[in-house]
């Protein structure tokens, strides 16, 4: 049984996505703000969070950055902000998905389960053997590491999870719903501004090397570039 740990300080909110959680089988931890969720992660593994933006004592990110710095633990951000800037700022820091308020519990629950079953997937070893060279960008489908103009590029586990899907598909056109449904684990509860906020940012990781994520006006993205 999955273990979920819910963070919000409305307490309406946790009952109802304890609610669902339960009727589909995870084990529940409430915490109502960011230092009790801290606490509680420091004592314990949980399979998932789902966190609050806004709260008392200690703010989502905030917390989210404080838990980061011991454990992996999978996170979907909760917050009636929708903005640009948020979200980005919440993939920067490692979040896996930002679900805006107020938000259909069950669309809720299939991002759950898409969520955990990205982190407890393990790609085949045939796709995890190879080494690429692109001009001066190096890619390492085996280390999970990316090097630019010979300096290791870091980058949040969805950028690396995007464009190792790219380059896997290089040259072909990739649709935003493709991208969402085969990196993001979901199609139609996906959002197109998802794909383009992480290709916003895995542009700015790979810096002149851009240039090799073209932008398929009205459609989507490829990766347009030579192995060397």
């Amino acid at each position: 049984m999955y273990h979920l740990l819910v963070v919000d300080d409305e307490a309406n909110i946790r009952n109802v996505v304890r609610e669902y959680a339960e009727f589909e089988e995870y084990e529940v931890t409430e915490a109502e703000n960011g230092m009790e969720a801290v606490s509680l992660c420091r004592e314990k593994d949980f399979d998932l969070i789902i966190m609050d933006v806004m709260m008392p004592r200690l703010d989502g990110f905030s917390a989210v950055k404080e838990i980061r710095k011991r454990k992996n633990t999978p996170v979907i951000m909760l917050s009636a902000r929708g903005e640009e800037y948020d979200k980005l700022f919440g993939f920067e820091i490692g979040i896996d998905d930002y679900v805006v308020k107020p938000f259909s519990p069950k669309e809720l629950m299939a991002r759950v389960r898409a969520v955990i079953s990205r982190h407890n997937t393990v790609a085949p070893p045939e796709q995890n053997s190879q080494k690429m060279r692109f001009e001066g960008l190096e890619i390492d489908l085996a280390g999970r590491e990316v090097y630019v103009d010979g300096q290791r590029a870091s980058m949040t586990p969805k950028e690396y999870d995007l464009l190792f899907y790219l380059v896997k598909n290089k040259g072909l056109a990739l649709t935003r719903d493709k991208l969402l449904e085969e990196v993001w684990g979901y199609d139609f509860f996906g959002d197109d501004r998802t794909v383009d906020t992480h290709i916003k940012m895995l542009r700015g990781s790979l810096g002149v090397y851009r240039k090799f994520i073209v932008t398929l006006r009205g459609m989507g993205y490829k990766f347009d570039a030579e192995v060397q």
